[in-house]
């Protein structure tokens, strides 16, 4: 199978998003760190190159965000050139690969809030290069957590009271907000 990548602007102009024709992985990891990429072969590659802040990975696609000294223009071709190579060679996103569909917990309540995340907000979120992950709900208050691209974009918090918040009170009048957790 021929490898292609492409490269999708995100809302983000720190980060930059490469798809490829293949499912990298079940779900999403991220890598915020050098140091938490210990146990990614991939991500620790990516984060060799001087000009990479941090790593963001779901479906088939890996975001990238840049340090703020680097312009996409000069890193973007090398990136998307590793990006090919390490899909190519079947680079790990994590050594110990137990993946397995999301298992939702809590209140029959949660459950649902979970489910409208899972099937509504997480696939529009990760065409903008990020994730999204339900952390609880208390009082009337959904917690989410924000990554990859969405964490510290500077539209996040538009997306997340007028897009998700709008979203879940029409669909769990119980909702009263959403607030995200910041990492």
């Amino acid at each position: 199978m021929t490898i292609n990548v492409y490269t999708e602007q995100t809302p983000n102009p720190a980060t930059m998003k490469f798809m490829v024709n293949k499912l990298l992985i079940n779900g999403s990891e991220d890598f915020a760190t050098k140091e938490s990429a210990e146990h990614s072969p991939f991500a620790k590659e990516l984060f060799k190159f001087n000009f990479v802040n941090g790593v963001f990975f779901a479906s088939n696609f890996v975001t990238i965000t840049k340090t703020e000294d680097a312009e996409w223009a000069d890193i973007e071709p090398l990136l998307k050139e590793f990006v090919k190579g390490a899909v190519e060679s079947e680079y790990k996103i994590k050594e110990e690969s137990s993946e397995e569909a999301p298992a939702f917990e809590g209140t029959d309540l949660e459950i649902k809030i979970q489910q409208i995340l899972h099937d509504y907000v997480r696939p529009a979120v990760e065409q903008d290069g990020g994730a999204i992950s339900y952390k609880s709900f208390d009082e009337g208050v959904v917690t989410v957590e924000l990554r990859g691209s969405c964490s510290g974009c500077p539209s996040s918090t538009i997306t997340l009271k007028s897009g998700i918040q709008n979203l879940l009170q029409r669909m769990v009048p119980e909702v009263k907000e959403v607030v995200s957790e910041a990492l």
